[in-house]
């Protein structure tokens, strides 16, 4: 008889215990410990379920609750005995039911497995994760909804390709985030509402021949309905493949403004500076001001894309129902969280704090010829002309500009008549970069109108008023 002290749980069929190696290999409570509150709740709920239909005694389930209670105390209080040797948290739980309780602590593995024990408290885990993650999302968002505000009128190029293309305002900038981070947040919750079925109740894989009610624990979870299929409740790990997706997504958003930032920092851009609270030094050079927190953010992106490869690889090839391999989703999926929530939160304070320079984004917004689609636009609306020929126009006239060295504004009326006739002076109206911007009043355009519209409904949204 294995009298091994960790396999007190699984034993009975093993005459040897694992090698040292394999317990170290085998062992998950370093990550699943996570899981502690959910595992307690999970058990609660299969008890009271057992008791309700006469497979545990009202005794025994008031022994098991009682139990339960002091296990979750010390959980809180930080007094919970953890023993790696017993595996994972659910046997470590198990056991220090038995430790309090004794024998009615045995009969709460009733009608269950590990396996959708497993899978249940992950769903539970992970349902939370996406409602505190949502949360963190929607406070990005209003750090950018007010800086934008402050920002409505601030003029900047625009660009594609990286080349000045537009001018902007730097509230329509931000805004663009806003709206990405708000697809973010409803990916994040619609993943929440797929993942709210059960497993519990499973078993191993093929469920069980005592007279459960799933239904029950289901809805003593808060979960919506019992999964339908045992082999699917405990071998399918989608749920997390979807979350994991959402935050990869999610990261690259906030990958790409930090981009922004890294850039907009830099000498060459000069659009704005970093407080010290998110900037670090050189240990050569004494000048040096590195946007760190925004390289790391840029960084953890490609990690939390990375994790959410690592599990679809884990998983793509598994047959049916449940394989050792699956151990591994936690800790690919805790750190993808642990990771967006750290960037969220880094993000959040960089944009809160980072210092726009009006002046500077004014004067690169007018570089490059940033009002030739003005030019071409008045060509259409005063005199008339096909866009194409307009076009054709305008990049006669930006070619004169650019031999001479000048900007569109400065070229003289009868410069830009030797390219068309008809040209008045009424043109140099729309070659700012102010009236270029405050033009653009369609639905969605940067005009400085359209942002304090789309500010204002992003403060009634989330409530920041």
């Amino acid at each position: 008889m294995n009298s091994g002290k960790g396999q007190t749980m699984w034993g009975g069929r093993f005459a040897a215990t694992p090698s040292a190696i394999m317990n170290e290999i085998n062992a998950s409570l370093d990550i699943d410990r996570r899981m502690a509150e959910e595992d307690v709740a999970g058990s609660r709920a299969h008890a009271d379920m057992l008791a309700e239909m006469g497979i545990l005694t009202a005794a025994d389930n008031e022994a098991i609750q009682g139990g339960l209670d002091r296990v979750s105390a010390e959980l809180r209080d930080g007094t919970f005995p953890f023993r790696r040797e017993l595996e994972d948290i659910h046997m470590n739980v198990e056991a220090r039911l038995k430790e309090l309780i004794g024998e009615p602590a045995g009969r709460l593995h009733t009608a269950r497995s590990r396996n959708d024990q497993v899978v249940t408290d992950f769903r539970l885990w992970t349902r939370r994760a996406l409602d505190d993650t949502s949360h963190l999302v929607t406070a990005l968002q209003a750090v950018l909804v007010r800086r934008a505000g402050e920002h409505a009128a601030t003029f900047m190029p625009g660009f594609t390709h990286l080349q000045t293309a537009q001018p902007v305002t730097l509230g329509h900038h931000l805004l663009a985030y806003v709206e990405m981070l708000e697809r973010d947040r409803t990916r994040l919750l619609d993943c929440a509402v797929r993942l709210n079925e059960c497993p519990l109740g499973a078993a191993a894989l093929a469920g069980t021949g005592f007279p459960i009610d799933r239904d029950m624990t289901a809805e003593a979870l808060g979960f919506a309905r019992p999964m339908a299929n045992s082999l699917d409740a405990v071998g399918s790990r989608d749920f997390a493949l979807e979350a994991l997706s959402a935050l990869s997504i999610a990261a690259t958003h906030l990958s790409r403004l930090a981009e922004e930032i890294v850039l907009w920092t830099s000498p060459q851009f000069a659009f704005a500076a970093l407080p010290d609270e998110w900037s670090t030094g050189s240990s050569i050079m004494p000048q040096k001001r590195n946007p760190d927190a925004a390289e790391l953010v840029r960084a953890k992106a490609s990690l939390i894309t990375g994790l959410f490869v690592a599990l679809q690889g884990a998983v793509k090839a598994l047959p049916l129902a449940y394989a050792k391999d699956l151990q591994d989703d936690k800790r690919l999926t805790f750190e993808a969280f642990d990771t967006y929530d750290l960037c969220a939160r880094a993000m959040a304070g960089m944009v809160e704090t980072i210092r726009f320079k009006p002046d500077a984004m004014r004067a690169a917004a007018g570089k490059g010829f940033s009002t030739a689609t003005d030019l071409a636009d008045w060509l259409v609306r005063e005199l008339g002309l096909p866009f194409r020929d307009a076009h054709h126009v305008t990049g006669r006239i930006v070619a004169m500009a650019e031999g001479k060295g000048a900007e569109l504004a400065d070229l003289s009326l009868g410069e830009m008549q030797k390219v068309h006739s008809a040209i008045s002076k009424d043109v140099f109206n729309v070659l700012t970069v102010e009236a270029s911007a405050s033009s653009r009043t369609s639905y969605g355009g940067t005009s400085p109108v359209r942002v304090q519209e789309q500010v204002a409904q992003w403060t009634q949204r989330l409530r920041l008023e």
